[in-house]
């Protein structure tokens, strides 16, 4: 209910009292659920007058036109005693009226339990009318009674506000007909009404003025009221209730009907007759139609004739009945020339191509129309056609002035659209620019075609000279004379430095006059502006815009705007010199963390690439490394730090650090894996790599690896198989759990082991499947022995220069070599004090065999001295192994975990100089432990005693007389 109040509150409050009425009937049948409803008013004497209705049928509606004050109809009661009423259903109003209730057929029927409830309108001392609804079964609740009043109270609101008849339509034209006739004589009747009896008497003229013919006449009050057209009824009787309640002159102007549904505006005037209490009981007045006279015919004649706009008034059969000055200057023939002529027959209309079927149109729809319509020397008219009963009115308005002048400012509009847009678009292209030459790209593409510049040239003034750090549509040469050269102190760089205000030179001319030894920096002709690039306070260089031959100056409007662009094209520019420093020292800082270059091993051939992420991106944590270690064995080791930046390329770099570190102390794979799970965890929480690490043996070909979370390597046998290793792959460091899983495979010789970052093989346009399928493709096709141009193969094939990337990409590609196992040699050794002159005996005749003769002193000092040790300090099994690379190599192998080490012995001591004398005859001596016990090593150069060389820093003694220590 609250929402129809609102509904019916928020409506205009000058709409007509028409539509006040059906607005109120239609939202309280909607809310009572009724049948119908209707509105009256209380006229003179003692009736009440229906005004509106809503789902009567017509014939009944008749019925209900009229209604006694002092009648038992449900809306005589709600007046008479100012209340609420609800009433039974019997009969409509009127002694001849036949029951009703509408049916689904649309038929009158009779239904059970319908009625009548009505509630007064407000007047000012008593009711107004009556809101009546035809309700379905009980009376409404007190909710229903409630919205009706107010409903009610709404009506009266609104009829009190809303306007007055204005009489007739004050827009029509006067017809044809009446510009080329006499007026009809003017017809004032007159009339004497009795308020207390409702008696209406009217003169001959007054039948006339009212169209009723004097045979069926009635002479009452409530024949009147039935030709009085609705919309004008209640504001007429508020007047006549206001002129008796007042005792004033009662005036008005009103429609009245006539018998053919014609309409005909007519005004009245009348005076009060007081009885001898003073109170009103006669009415006597005039009446007569209120169209104009001739003097009102000939004052609007002149007016039409002298406005500055056409004016033109056509019959229906097209012929021009009425023209004035503008109308017959455009037309070119004057009044008596243009009556009677056809208008569609003159040249000049002719030439306006559809104006007579527009003109027809509007006419049979009955409808105005306006449109804009060339004529006669390519003027532009705007013409209005407005049907009149008598034909058409034609207004003409030259606008075509009015219309270059619209043109003109949508033109500007849309070229102020145009520059908000391309500035909205250079603040997005230059917030995303993160090079000084992506900042001039910018400018060059949303600055320069809004403003018709030819180049744009940006400098950084340092140390008094200008450096180019970007450039667009500058001839190399002019590049080359311009950079780096030393400002003077009439130089617009400088003036715009120093003073931080833009510079325009408009003319070549200007140029030579102003610069004359910079006349170079002028492009061609025209003119260049200096804008300032003022960051944090400070004017670090000038952008430079250099405009064509056309463009001779710059409005104020576009002064501000290049200033504003000048201000966004700084900050944009401080940014990516920023950034670029940073980019800078970002790649510096990780190329220096990676290998310089990887070692040369007899076990393993070795290539590697490295591409940073495209140009925008920070550096990444992409690293690689190959360790070489005991044993004739190699690591390999490649690893990824989630993210980019600084942070972590250092992070990057304390993982190599740690991994080169770890190996060095001969750990299993697991192990190192795990220090480095420890290692990530310490940096912090948010911190992840993934990592691999591969442990390569060339004594027996075979390889361990550890993953955590990073990609399996591929393998490519010596066939050209290739084949991606099945790895059991642990989380990644910062997120995983030790211990580690360990995977050993053997590896023919001579294959080659491929690792990669996951940036080599994914992004965001390719999956990794994807990636790792065309690695593998690539890998198939390419059987290159050289492994420097296998890498430059693959990395080209998957990541192509003109394909940036969003991450960083590593690539190690390793062959691994066998040692051949006539290089190598192994014993068996007791657990005993013997064991060293066995070993001196072994060393002895396998150096004999391998042509080392010059290594046999000092190498079985070396092995009786590794021998004794684990005789007196650890335990067995104990083995003796020797290998011949590039060093020869002595271990000695114990089932002890005990780590040796070197001790200061003190000069009573009998022990404790071993270690020192290993260290002292070998290059190079480690321990590494395995899962059963531990080897020490040694390791010297053969390359001299290969040569054949005999001399020896070790003087000759004869080891087997040494006993062990």
């Amino acid at each position: 209910m609250n929402s129809r109040l609102a509904l019916l509150e928020g409506v205009e409050r000058d709409i007509s009292q028409t539509e006040v009425f059906r607005l109120a009937l239609l939202h309280t049948v909607a809310e009572l659920g009724g049948l119908g409803g209707a509105v009256h008013l209380r006229g003179p004497m003692s009736v009440l007058r229906l005004v509106a209705s809503s789902g009567l049928p017509p014939i009944d509606a008749r019925s209900w036109e009229i209604v006694d004050q002092e009648g038992t109809e449900a809306p005589s009661l709600a007046v008479r005693g100012s209340r609420r009423v609800w009433a039974p259903y019997e009969a409509p109003f009127g002694p001849d009226a036949e029951p009703w209730v509408p049916a689904a057929s649309g038929e009158a029927s009779r239904r059970a339990g319908t009625g009548l409830a009505a509630v007064p309108v407000p007047g000012v001392d008593r009711p107004n009318g009556a809101l009546t609804i035809v309700t379905q079964g009980p009376q409404p609740t007190c909710e229903q009674w409630d919205f009706m009043c107010a409903v009610a109270a709404w009506v009266q609101e609104r009829i009190a506000a809303a306007p007055a008849p204005a009489g007739r339509p004050r827009g029509d034209a006067p017809g044809a007909g009446s510009m080329r006739g006499d007026l009809r004589a003017v017809q004032v009747g007159t009339w004497d009404w009795n308020i207390n009896t409702g008696e209406l008497l009217w003169d001959d003229a007054a039948m006339i003025v009212y169209g009723a013919d004097p045979d069926t006449f009635v002479p009452h009050v409530e024949s009147w009221m039935k030709i009085v057209h609705p919309d004008d009824l209640p504001s007429t009787l508020a007047a006549i209730e206001k002129a008796i309640r007042d005792v004033t002159i009662f005036e008005a102007e009103y429609r009245v009907l006539g018998p053919d549904g014609s309409q005909v505006w007519t005004q009245t005037r009348a005076r009060l007759v007081l009885d001898e209490d003073g109170k009103p009981y006669r009415m006597i007045g005039r009446a007569w139609e209120s169209n104009e006279t001739p003097a009102a015919r000939n004052t609007l004649s002149r007016v039409l004739r002298n406005m500055s706009d056409s004016f033109l008034a056509l019959d229906h059969e097209g012929k021009i009945v009425f023209s004035n000055l503008p109308a017959e200057r455009t037309l070119g023939f004057t009044d008596e020339e243009l009556s009677g002529r056809v208008l569609w027959d003159l040249p000049a209309i002719q030439q306006m191509h559809d104006l007579e079927d527009r003109c027809r149109r509007a006419a049979a729809e009955g409808a105005p129309t306006e449109f804009d319509i060339e004529g006669p020397s390519g003027r532009l008219f705007h013409l209005r056609i407005v049907p009149v009963p008598d034909g058409i009115t034609i207004f003409g308005t030259d606008v075509t002035n009015r219309r270059k002048e619209e043109a003109a400012r949508a033109e500007a509009r849309l070229h102020a659209a145009d520059r908000a847009n391309r500035t909205a678009d250079l603040t997005a292209a230059l917030a995303k620019a993160t090079t000084p030459q992506d900042v001039v790209d910018a400018v060059a593409q949303w600055v320069l075609p809004a403003f018709a510049g030819s180049s744009v040239l940006v400098f950084t003034v340092e140390n008094g000279r200008a450096h180019i750090i970007g450039a667009r549509g500058v001839q190399t040469n002019l590049l080359d004379d311009l950079d780096g050269r030393r400002l003077g102190a009439r130089d617009p760089i400088s003036e715009v430095v120093a003073t931080g205000a833009p510079v325009f030179v408009h003319s070549l001319q200007e140029h030579q006059a102003k610069y004359p030894q910079l006349a170079v920096t002028a492009q061609a002709s025209g003119m260049n502006a200096y804008l300032p690039l003022t960051a944090s306070g400070h004017t670090f260089g000038v952008c430079l815009i250099a405009f064509g031959r056309r463009h001779t100056t710059l409005s104020s409007e576009e002064n501000t705007l290049l200033t504003a662009v000048s201000a966004l094209v700084a900050h944009a520019m401080e940014r990516a010199r920023l950034y670029e420093a940073e980019h800078r020292r970002s790649h510096e800082l990780q190329s220096r963390l990676l290998p310089k270059e990887l070692p040369r091993l007899a076990e393993c051939t070795t290539s590697a690439r490295y591409l940073p992420a495209g140009q925008g991106m920070e550096v990444g944590g992409d690293w690689y490394d190959v360790i070489p270690l005991s044993g004739c064995r190699v690591a390999f080791v490649i690893g990824d730090v989630m993210g980019h930046g600084l942070a972590e390329a250092a992070a990057m770099g304390q993982l190599r650090t740690a991994v080169r570190t770890l190996a060095g102390f001969e750990l299993p794979p697991d192990e190192i894996m795990s220090h480095l799970n420890d290692t990530i965890g310490e940096l912090g929480a948010d911190w992840y790599a993934t990592c691999l690490y591969a442990l390569y043996d060339s004594t027996d070909g075979r390889c361990s690896v550890v993953s955590a979370g990073h990609p399996p390597p591929a393998i490519v046998r010596p066939d050209g198989s290739v084949h991606f290793l099945d790895l059991v792959s642990d989380p990644p460091l910062g997120a995983a759990e030790p211990p580690f899983r360990t995977t050993e495979f053997a590896v023919s010789e001579e294959s080659l082991l491929v690792f990669y970052t996951d940036g080599l093989v994914e992004s965001l346009q390719r999956p990794i499947d994807q990636g790792l399928s065309e690695l593998k493709q690539l890998l198939s096709n390419t059987r290159q022995p050289d492994l420097e141009r296998l890498s430059d193969l693959i990395m080209a094939g998957l990541l192509p220069s003109d394909r940036p990337t969003a991450d960083d990409s590593a690539l190690l590609v390793a062959r691994v070599h066998t040692l051949a196992a006539d290089r190598i040699a192994s014993w068996s050794l007791p657990d005993e004090p013997q064991a060293a002159s066995q070993a001196r005996r072994h060393v002895r005749a396998q150096l004999a065999d391998w042509g080392l003769n010059e290594l046999s002193p000092t190498t079985e000092l070396l092995a009786s001295e590794l021998v004794g040790n684990v005789v007196r300090y650890a335990k067995g099994p104990m083995q003796l192994r020797m290998l011949r690379g590039k060093d020869l190599i002595c271990e000695v192998s114990d089932g002890s975990l005990t780590m040796p080490r070197i001790r200061h012995a003190s000069e009573t001591d009998e022990g404790g100089r071993g270690l020192q004398l290993v260290a002292a005859l070998s290059q190079r001596w480690g321990t590494r432990y395995t899962m059963t016990g531990k080897w020490i090593w040694t390791a010297q150069p053969v390359s001299g005693a290969e040569a054949g060389s005999a001399e020896s820093d070790i003087v000759a003694f004869d080891v087997d007389r040494i006993p062990p220590l």
